[in-house]
């Protein structure tokens, strides 16, 4: 049989992050349908952009699978939930047709250190910082484009009638969203990293009521989305559902803005660029916001969407602080992380930065 070709992104796995993988494959064999996979282990990789949860290819001889499981190391409060992703996606399949099948969850910990749950593999490509494939400004543009369609897509999701309305905590989103995370960066914070009491004050004193309640990602980026083999502008599927939950749509397009680095950004944020952004043909930042709003009837003024810029940036901190806490303080060797209290400083400066355009 010819090798399978390489998937973008899988290497081999960290050490610190191996497990016992005939455990694993007793279990997927005693509980899902198996019998086409083929004999023996899988080959096992490790996909190396996540920086929360852990994800792993499983290639069988006839079938890829994708396994997901929380790191080692203290987990915040509510985080890492396995058992919550599995359902989340199980239950949007019949009424939005871009999440991957689910194959099985494992609640007994003792297969392999924690719960995990496996599903397929949807086969296309994933833009990583750089498209993968030459793009016409064109057609960077149509992904652009085609990716915040997925985005109002969802957002018009009914929770209640995919099953999903218990995610919801009633009105308050927002200022939920504020206390929690300002808690959450205060409890990881590191004296490498300034404080962002101001920006926390900020956004306390500024922020707006709920605009609305739906079922929001949270974590909507481009390489979370797979885009079809035969078009590199047609989204198939939206990974990663570990922080979806029902709230406010312009707080979740925030979130969105956090990571993109536009063409006119300096070069230190040239240098942290996560996404393809900053292509030709790609939307700017305030391209996005207006693009998005006149595609989900949502109306908001530059001066409403400060907010909204600033929690997505303040949030995005809070999450790479939380990454650094693991590393500074030996719960993770990856040395992904040990320069994270860099980026961290230079989005309290971003925040500061929009605070102060007023």
């Amino acid at each position: 049989m010819a090798a399978s070709p390489e998937v973008a992104g899988a290497r081999e796995v960290r050490d610190e992050d191996a497990f016992d993988v005939a455990a694993v494959d007793a279990w997927l064999r005693t509980t899902a349908g198996a019998s086409g996979w083929g004999d023996g282990l899988p080959e096992v990789r490790q996909f190396s952009g996540g920086a929360s949860n852990l994800t792993y290819l499983l290639r069988y001889p006839a079938k890829d699978l994708i396994l997901r499981r929380p790191p080692a190391g203290t987990k915040a409060r509510g985080a890492h939930d396995m058992g919550r992703e599995y359902r989340i996606q199980a239950a949007l399949a019949p009424v939005f047709p871009y999440v991957a099948p689910m194959v099985g969850l494992c609640t007994d910990e003792a297969v392999l250190g924690s719960e995990f749950y496996v599903m397929e593999r949807l086969v296309g490509s994933i833009p990583r910082k750089d498209f993968d494939v030459p793009l016409t400004p064109a057609q960077v543009r149509a992904v652009c484009t085609s990716t915040l369609d997925l985005l109002v897509d969802l957002h018009a999701v009914d929770p209640a009638a995919a099953g999903l309305g218990a995610l919801g905590k009633g009105t308050g989103y927002v200022a939920r969203q504020v206390e929690g995370w300002s808690t959450r960066f205060r409890n990881a914070h590191t004296d490498n990293v300034t404080d962002m009491e101001d920006v926390m004050a900020w956004l306390a004193a500024n922020q707006p009521a709920d605009r609305g309640s739906c079922l929001i990602h949270n974590d909507f980026r481009f390489d979370n989305v797979v885009f079809a083999e035969d078009d590199p502008t047609r989204p198939i599927g939206l990974l990663d559902w570990e922080l979806a939950t029902i709230g406010d749509p312009l707080m979740d397009l925030g979130c969105v803005l956090s990571y993109w680095i536009e063409a006119g950004d300096d070069d230190m944020w040239q240098l942290v660029r996560m996404q393809p952004t900053n292509a030709d043909g790609m939307l700017t930042r305030a391209e996005v916001v207006d693009y998005y709003c006149a595609q989900a009837g949502l109306s908001v003024t530059p001066e409403q969407w400060r907010f909204y810029e600033v929690y997505g940036v303040f949030r995005l901190a809070g999450i790479v602080q939380q990454i650094y806490y693991r590393f500074h303080h030996g719960q993770t060797t990856n040395p992904r992380f040990e320069h994270f209290w860099m980026f961290v400083n230079m989005l309290g400066d971003r925040a500061r930065s929009v605070i102060g355009s007023a």
